[in-house]
């Protein structure tokens, strides 16, 4: 919920350049999920690359790898989607002088630590398993 500032009836440009950084940050997160998603997606083709040439038969076209690569692609989107959301949203009660919750602004990077845990804890079992 949007609480009134009392004293303070605009925000400064301190709170507009503080709010500018944390959006360029979560759009950098964004961008490094993305970029390390196309690398890990393209990965299991490199290994099956090295395979024949090795001289040895292809296993698993892209095997897993594929998949995880897609997943941090679409958890890089989808940060870069909700920080343009929470972005808006701030720099909107900052122009109306009101503090935006803070509680439900820390949802987003949680979530996001849980999946990157649940990610590499099955990264870390494929490749203790295979």
């Amino acid at each position: 919920m949007d609480t009134p500032l009392g004293e303070q009836s605009q925000a400064n440009l301190r709170d507009y350049l503080a709010e500018e950084r944390t959006f360029l940050a979560w759009l950098r997160t964004g961008l490094a999920l993305m970029g390390f998603g196309f690398v890990v997606a393209r990965f299991g083709l490199f290994l099956e690359q090295v395979q024949i040439a090795r001289g040895g038969p292809a296993v698993q076209p892209h095997g897993p790898s594929l998949w995880f690569g897609t997943a941090f692609i679409a958890v890089g989107v989808a940060v870069n989607l909700v920080s343009v959301r929470r972005h808006l949203r701030v720099v909107g009660g900052l122009s109306r002088g009101q503090i935006v919750d803070t509680a439900a602004s820390a949802r987003p990077p949680v979530i996001l630590a849980l999946f990157l845990a649940l990610v590499g804890v099955g990264m870390a079992l494929y490749l203790t398993l295979a």
